[in-house]
């Protein structure tokens, strides 16, 4: 009896030090994915059996936290960009066969024309320029007849610059095709008096920042529409630009919807990329029903992938819309978003104040971070694997949403995770579905109405998600 005694002495030390550490982190707001490449970093350089520790310690932790990276194609969706055209306005028609035609066609544009493609290969070198007006009644519309059958090759800094309210682009194929990844920065800049623009059933690849929208002395280009695109990279992005393919700055009511956003690793500079972002003083954006995949083809690569963001890495005072920043955004909402695969939090809030976030699944994300005290934010009926924290002053008011607790994190444990067959490739079918009563009827992930008996996150069904034939 005595040396049981004497083991147990030792052993409920340890289980109390274990304890007071997971109670440690759990205040202080450390889950184990943000741990690991910390301890990479402080074991880096040392003799080589510290380092030997260190790198077993942080795989052993992102083991814990991610599971096995390994990277998945996505199932065929119908978000994203379609099979299916958008169709053109009534309007005048004119086909253009090259990009000179088309450099023409725009730059006589009046409203009602509809600038359409014809079928075929283009190499862009230098940017296109939207700088004549269109009209509510009567938009100026760049466009392809047909998704897949115009695919545009940028080499440039910017493949179109948007200046001219109401301009619209749809059906297009656009890729990064630069030398090096840092020329090859935005596939649509949208700028000043560009107010009312619209993209729709686009799939654009390869560029460091997809859509860059922002003001000058100008204006603010307001009211856009980013809608049921595919926006993606097929590697790292070597670049220290900034990499986020939804870049928005002192730009309000924008809505971004419906939308297919993944791979956005950024291997250069701080290694910091989001999904997209609204921030400068931006107000009442609203993102909704979009998939977010930080990281599906691309795995295990080092450096920070978050989802989606309110107020980003902050604004220079210069760049805001008010020239000052008080709080990086207002009145924004978040509702029916699917959040995956991202080395650190799926949902951001950085001065961002009066935020709503809705019915959003988060997925292997570090959860959701409502930061400083100029960030509010309200939820009800999120999903999350992962903690809802609020740090240095955030304000988080919760009822009605599932998450996890960092604690649970070392342990291993994912409750919310564990709802699904396989979220890891996206195979969403429920194993336990929870529901709970929301406060009012909404439009769920996959399009369809929500009555307010529901399952909790962004769908009821997630086969309704997928394109027919594809796997469930």
């Amino acid at each position: 009896m005595k040396w049981i005694a004497a083991l147990a002495v030792p052993l409920v030390l340890a289980a109390a030090g274990a304890g007071a550490g997971l109670a440690f982190l759990q205040s202080q707001g450390v889950t184990p994915r943000a741990l690991a490449p910390y301890i990479l970093k402080r074991t880096s350089g040392h003799n080589a059996s510290i380092e030997s520790v260190g790198r077993f310690t942080a795989a052993t932790l992102l083991e814990l936290d991610r599971g096995q990276a390994a990277s998945y194609a996505a199932p065929a969706l119908r978000l994203g960009a379609q099979l299916e055209a958008v169709p053109a306005p009534p309007g005048h028609e004119r086909l253009v066969g090259s990009v000179d035609e088309a450099r023409r066609a725009m730059a006589v544009a009046v409203p009602g024309d509809i600038i359409t493609f014809l079928p075929g290969d283009y190499l862009l070198r230098k940017t296109l320029y939207a700088t004549r007006p269109g009209s509510a009644a009567a938009p100026i519309v760049v466009r392809a007849a047909r998704p897949g059958t115009v695919n545009i090759a940028v080499q440039a800094g910017e493949g179109f610059t948007v200046m001219a309210p109401y301009w619209r682009f749809d059906n297009l194929h656009l890729r990064g095709a630069c030398s090096a990844d840092e020329y090859c920065d935005h596939a649509f800049h949208v700028v000043g008096g560009a107010h009312h623009f619209a993209a729709r059933n686009n799939t654009i690849r390869d560029f460091n920042a997809h859509f860059k929208i922002n003001g000058n002395r100008y204006g603010f280009p307001d009211h856009g529409l980013i809608e049921a695109n595919t926006l993606a990279n097929a590697a790292p992005r070597m670049t220290a630009r900034p990499v986020t393919p939804i870049d928005l700055v002192a730009a309000s009511d924008w809505t971004i919807r419906a939308n297919l956003i993944q791979d956005f690793v950024k291997a250069w500079g701080d290694q910091v990329s989001y999904g997209a972002f609204a921030k400068g003083a931006a107000e009442r954006t609203v993102f909704e029903r979009n998939v977010v995949l930080c990281e599906a083809a691309l795995k295990g690569q080092p450096g920070q992938r978050i989802g989606l963001s309110f107020g980003g890495g902050a604004t220079g005072k210069r760049y805001c819309r008010d020239a000052r920043c008080i709080t990086e955004h207002a009145g924004g909402s978040m509702r029916a978003n699917l959040v995956a695969g991202c080395s650190d939090v799926g949902i951001y809030l950085n001065s961002a104040a009066g935020t709503q976030l809705v019915d959003n699944t988060l997925l292997d994300t570090a959860g959701v971070q409502v930061r400083f005290p100029t960030s509010s934010a309200t939820l009800e009926g999120n999903l999350v694997d992962g903690p809802l924290r609020a740090d240095d002053g955030g304000l988080l008011r919760g009822e009605n949403n599932l998450a996890t607790p960092i604690w649970q994190l070392y342990l291993g444990r994912h409750p919310q995770r564990a709802l699904f067959a396989d979220p890891a490739r996206l195979d969403l079918r429920w194993r336990d579905q929870a529901r709970h009563e929301a406060s009012a009827a909404a439009v769920g992930l996959c399009g369809s109405a929500r009555e307010r008996q529901r399952s909790y996150g962004a769908f009821d069904d997630f086969s309704a998600c997928l394109r027919a034939g594809a796997r469930n």
